[in-house]
């Protein structure tokens, strides 16, 4: 099933952060769709929830040097 989740992403401050977000998140399998809005230092992800969990799409970007969590 397709699912639409926001995460509240810190620490990105210019285009190149978002691009490392974004790719981190485009890696995943079950990803259909990242939004990042730098402004509002967040993005709204749809994946496949059954082939991915929130979990793995805030650890991916965590891990990628942006502090993240669930909205």
């Amino acid at each position: 099933m397709k699912m639409k989740q926001t995460f509240n992403i810190s620490g990105m401050s210019c285009e190149h952060c978002v691009a490392r977000v974004e790719g981190a998140i485009n890696a995943l399998p079950g990803v259909k769709k990242v939004k990042i809005n730098l402004k509002k230092n967040n993005g709204v992800v749809k994946y496949d929830d059954t082939q991915l969990t929130t979990e793995k799409i805030v650890e991916a970007v965590s891990a990628a040097g942006y502090p993240t969590e669930a909205a």
